[in-house]
């Protein structure tokens, strides 16, 4: 019976931490772009290029790409790396830029006027909010 709690106790604390490696995704861009949210998963596919007269750079997170994928363009990184190969092979297209984590993003974002990317932790207001996932 003891085994059997700690089992149960065991299984349990794991689902909670697989939930909770899937946490909120904040899409951010530069605060003078702008963007709506219907837009993210064409910029990321490379079918929106310009937004305001801007040209768009979208960036991805490598902490985070898995799950932005899934959650926002859905595919899977295969998929994602297919459709940007065959874009740079038909279009001259070079698929985003992937950074190192949060930070780097929100960097990139913040002195890029064209910059768009996806960050895990609530940005402060130096950038802004395109949406919440």
């Amino acid at each position: 019976m003891k085994h059997a709690i700690c089992a149960i106790a065991a299984a349990l604390a794991w689902t909670h931490a697989g939930a909770a490696l899937a946490g909120d995704l904040y899409v951010i861009a530069h605060p003078g772009l702008k963007i709506d949210a219907a837009d993210v998963r064409d910029i990321y596919l490379g079918d929106k290029l310009i937004a305001g007269g801007v040209k768009l750079a979208p960036l991805d997170n490598s902490a985070a790409q898995k799950e932005f994928l899934a959650r926002v363009v859905n595919f899977d990184a295969g998929k994602y790396g297919t459709i940007w190969a065959k874009k740079g092979f038909r279009d001259g297209l070079n698929p985003p830029p992937i950074k190192g984590g949060d930070a780097a993003v929100i960097a990139e974002v913040k002195s890029h006027p064209g910059a768009i990317g996806y960050v895990t932790s609530k940005p402060d207001s130096s950038v802004t909010v395109i949406q919440k996932y």
